[in-house]
């Protein structure tokens, strides 16, 4: 209950801008009423149920989803009560607008990276890291490194289950440089993805709200660097240089799967562009973009049909060959996921009409000031998740300097790290490394995360100087 609690302060310290008031009128203050206080209630209640998600076995979706429409229900009744029939509905017509786009960018995204995952590119990749025979501290570095460097594009999630079963494949039953490679890629997957709109949920956020554009993000890659490299330093002098024994069977790239990684990088391009250049929502350009691979779809699948069906001419079983089918990997996307974003973009919103944002971001953004604002974002996305905390922020949209808004996208984004249960990239590296990599063994080297974390916000208030003048 106290991590829910923290949680509704994290979400109302830093929220989208739209939501509070975006077209719906002015907000009553309705903090200190009956039903403002069940809201919040019924927010926690959720929210603790996502948060003991692992033990109960419970989607997290599930308890945010009731939780939305009924906070709804109440916000609907409680502005009718104050003579205001129409606001509910403008003001949850911007929320739907918010979560539409990025539904529609991350259900692309998430196709196009189940695709590449069909195509072998990841089992192919990993295939060829375990087979070089390299020493333990030289995975541990290059595992690193490739997180950093893969999740600006295929988000931090995707790259830490990657390079987390390329450590687990190389370590085998060396517990210790399962648990501190595990926590190498975590950190490092988290900030590769702070410096790119396409590398964290919370950076598109950031993007497609237009606080940072797509390029000014890279003022915080070297910030990004520091935030790993400080804690690799530390733990890879915990590494052997040992030679373990490996011997994986190479995995091939099947027919088209360097044409849709091509596909994936115009999908890129072409939202970018959109954005920048059309002015027109990032979603939309990625929606073009999966048109892309549904005509290259269409292709692979009649070639693959020709190919498979010459095999064996003397088969009369009937036996149906699997191909390239582009709506299985549509089917395979994280709807769980993207149904949690719709129960939180609901949840806070709705919170954000009874008043708490504004009382919130008050307290953060001008009893507190920015900078330490910004900085508790990061603390507090460790205990809940940073994805709630950044649409918090965005919500209540503090007035702020550009630097402050990047310090903002590199701390929710970092933050994480501090816990194991931080991050989506942590929480799905406990459940591959069950019972290795745990909480605990996480919690043993979060002195040297907090140190990497603390030297990135330095480097950023010391590099980018100049962005945080008004």
């Amino acid at each position: 209950m106290k991590s829910a609690l923290l949680a509704l302060v994290v979400f109302c310290a830093s929220a989208l801008p739209a939501l509070g008031a975006g077209g719906a009128g002015e907000i009553v203050d309705m903090t200190a009423t009956g039903m403002g206080i069940f809201a919040v209630i019924l927010f926690v209640a959720a929210y603790s149920l996502v948060i003991m998600e692992e033990h109960l076995h419970l989607r997290k979706s599930k308890p945010v989803l009731v939780a939305a429409g009924i906070i709804w229900v109440l916000v609907a009744i409680s502005y009718q009560a104050a003579g205001r029939p129409e606001h509910a509905h403008g003001a949850i017509m911007h929320n739907l607008t918010e979560y539409a786009e990025l539904f529609l960018f991350l259900l692309a995204a998430m196709t196009y990276i189940n695709a590449l995952e069909e195509r072998n590119v990841f089992q192919a990749l990993r295939s060829w890291l375990v087979n070089k025979g390299f020493t333990l501290r030289t995975v541990f570095w290059l595992t690193g490194l490739l997180a950093f460097f893969i999740s600006p594009i295929a988000d931090n999630l995707t790259t830490a289950l990657l390079m987390g079963a390329v450590a687990m494949a190389v370590g085998g039953t060396n517990t210790r440089f399962v648990v501190v490679a595990c926590i190498n890629i975590v950190v490092a997957a988290n900030a590769g993805g702070a410096f790119s709109p396409f590398g964290d949920i919370t950076t598109l956020m950031v993007w497609q709200k237009g606080k940072v554009q797509f390029f000014e993000f890279f003022a915080i890659f070297v910030p990004s660097l520091v935030n790993w490299l400080v804690p690799a330093i530390c733990m890879s002098l915990a590494v052997s240089k040992e030679k373990p024994e490996v011997n994986d069977a190479a995995v091939e790239l099947k027919l088209g799967a360097k044409r849709i990684m091509a596909l994936f990088l115009a999908t890129i391009a072409t939202a970018v562009s959109f954005h920048n250049f059309l002015h027109l929502p990032p979603a939309v350009g990625m929606m073009l973009g999966m048109g892309y691979l549904s005509f290259f779809a269409y292709w692979l699948k009649k070639k693959e049909d020709r190919l498979l069906s010459g095999d064996n001419p003397l088969d009369v079983t009937g036996h149906k060959h699997e191909t390239f089918d582009l709506f299985r990997k549509i089917a395979k996307a994280e709807w769980d996921t993207l149904l949690f974003f719709y129960g939180v973009i609901l949840c806070v919103g709705g919170l954000g009409q009874f008043g708490y944002l504004a009382v919130v971001s008050k307290f953060m953004y001008l009893d507190l000031g920015p900078t330490a604002a910004n900085v508790l974002v990061g603390i507090l996305s460790a205990i809940i998740d940073n994805i709630p905390v950044m649409f918090a922020v965005l919500t209540m949209d503090p007035s702020m300097s550009h630097g402050q808004w990047l310090l903002v996208t590199l701390t929710a984004g970092v933050g994480g790290s501090l816990l194991s249960i931080g991050s989506a990239a942590g929480v799905a590296l406990m459940g591959s490394a069950r019972g290795v990599y745990t909480f605990g063994a996480h919690l043993k080297w979060t002195w040297a995360i907090a140190l990497g974390y603390a030297a990135s916000i330095v480097v950023h208030l010391f590099m980018n100087a100049r962005l945080f003048t008004p």
